[in-house]
């Protein structure tokens, strides 16, 4: 399990329900960092195969032809009971089976964002910052920080995605001077 102590460089993570996205602050900025494909945002899913797991990119690209091995709005049932309504309606919509605990699914998609990051920046990395929606509950958030721990990840705080807009609203506008919104 990851250390308490921050070790060096951390990154942000959006875990979004139909896409994630990973960024680090560095050189005055924040880099919102591109995956393998080019892209800013992965998106969200993890497929299981007969030979291997795929997430993101990979594993949204082939669910038309492995619909029921592939995973997606995990962030929907994070820290949810499996009998909690919500679920039940939408496991309707689902074409996969839905299992207690999908801390795992998330840790998944958490690593990939971590191995994004590790090779921009050519070094590893373990410590995280996580968003998560404003409404998520206690058990959500801690959910969340647990899938960050499974992804071996240190994570420092779970904030709110409103809380982390604002602040990079206003680190943007500290960096450029003294303007006012």
């Amino acid at each position: 399990m990851p250390s308490k102590q921050s070790q060096g460089t951390a990154i942000g993570i959006d875990l979004g329900t139909t896409y994630s996205c990973v960024g680090v602050y560095q050189h005055g900025k924040v880099e919102i960092i591109a995956n393998e494909m080019g892209n800013r945002t992965t998106p969200s899913y993890v497929a299981f195969n007969d030979s291997e797991r795929l997430i993101g990119d990979a594993a949204k690209n082939q669910v038309a032809m492995n619909p029921q091995n592939t995973v997606f709005d995990a962030k929907r049932l994070i820290g949810r009971r499996f009998d909690d309504d919500k679920i039940q309606a939408d496991m309707k919509h689902w074409p996969f089976k839905v299992f207690n605990d999908c801390e795992e699914i998330s840790s998944m998609v958490l690593s990939k964002m971590r191995e994004i990051a590790e090779n921009f920046l050519g070094k590893k990395v373990t410590d995280a910052v996580i968003t998560v929606p404003a409404y998520f509950n206690d058990s959500q958030r801690q959910a969340t920080k647990d899938a960050g721990a499974i992804a071996g990840l240190n994570v420092l705080r779970i904030i709110n995605e409103p809380t982390a807009a604002a602040l990079a609203y206003g680190l943007d506008k500290n960096l450029k001077g003294n303007e006012m919104f």
